[in-house]
C-alpha cells in the first residue's frame, strides 16, 4: 500500500483483503497475489523505472517558476518555459509531453532542493533588509534621546554658567560701589 500510496495511479483496483470478506482482517499473501495478477505491481515497477514524477505544464511552472523568474517575465508558452527551466537547471533524462513535464526518479528532489535553496535565501534577504530596518529605526530613536539629553545638560550647564557669571558681575559692582563709597568717606573726612 506504502508503493501504492507513493505514486500517481490513474485507476482504481479494488482488493479483497481476506477470503472470508470480513472487515478488519488483512491477509498479506493474498493482497499480493491479487496484486500481482491484476499487474499493479508489475505496473508501479516500470512506472518507478521510467518517469515516476508527472507535472502538468502549470502545476510545474507554478511550483519551479523561482528557480528562473525572467523566464515567467517573458511571453513564453507553458511547455517552451518548462524546457527552458529544466535547461537552465542542466538536468538530463527528462521528456515533455503534450500536457505534462515527466522527471526520472530524483530529478524532482534536486528541483525541490534547489526551490529551497532560492527561497531560503530570499528568506534570508528579507529578514536581513526587516533587521536592518529595525536596527536603523533603534539607532536614530537612541540618537534623538541623546541629543534630547546632551541639549538639556547644555542648557542646564549653560544655566549654572550664566548664574556664576551673573554672580560675579554682581559682586564686583558691590565691590565698586563699596570702594566708590570707602573712597569718599576717606576724602570726606
Amino acid at each position: 500500500m506504502e508503493t501504492l500510496y507513493s505514486t500517481e495511479p490513474h485507476y482504481i483496483r479494488c482488493v479483497k483483503p481476506n477470503n472470508l470478506l470480513k472487515p478488519a482482517i488483512f491477509e498479506n499473501a493474498n493482497i499480493i497475489q491479487q496484486l500481482r495478477c491484476g499487474g499493479v505491481l508489475e505496473a508501479i515497477r516500470i512506472s518507478c523505472a521510467g518517469y515516476p514524477t508527472r507535472r502538468t505544464f502549470y502545476e510545474f511552472l507554478h511550483r519551479f517558476g523561482v528557480l528562473a523568474p525572467e523566464i515567467l517575465e517573458g511571453n513564453h508558452d507553458d511547455k517552451v518555459a518548462c524546457q527552458m527551466i529544466l535547461d537552465k537547471m542542466g538536468l538530463k533524462g527528462y521528456q515533455i509531453g503534450k500536457t505534462k513535464v515527466f522527471l526520472r526518479a530524483g530529478q524532482m528532489a534536486e528541483l525541490d532542493a534547489r526551490r529551497a535553496e532560492v527561497l531560503g535565501n530570499a528568506a534570508r534577504t528579507i529578514q536581513r533588509q526587516f533587521r536592518t530596518y529595525i536596527a536603523r529605526k533603534e539607532f536614530i530613536a537612541r540618537r534623538k534621546a541623546v541629543i534630547m539629553l546632551q541639549s538639556h545638560w547644555l542648557g542646564m550647564l549653560a544655566c549654572k554658567v550664566h548664574e556664576q557669571l551673573r554672580r560675579e558681575a554682581d559682586a564686583l559692582k558691590i565691590q565698586k560701589n563699596f570702594k566708590r563709597h570707602i573712597a569718599r568717606e576717606s576724602y570726606l573726612y
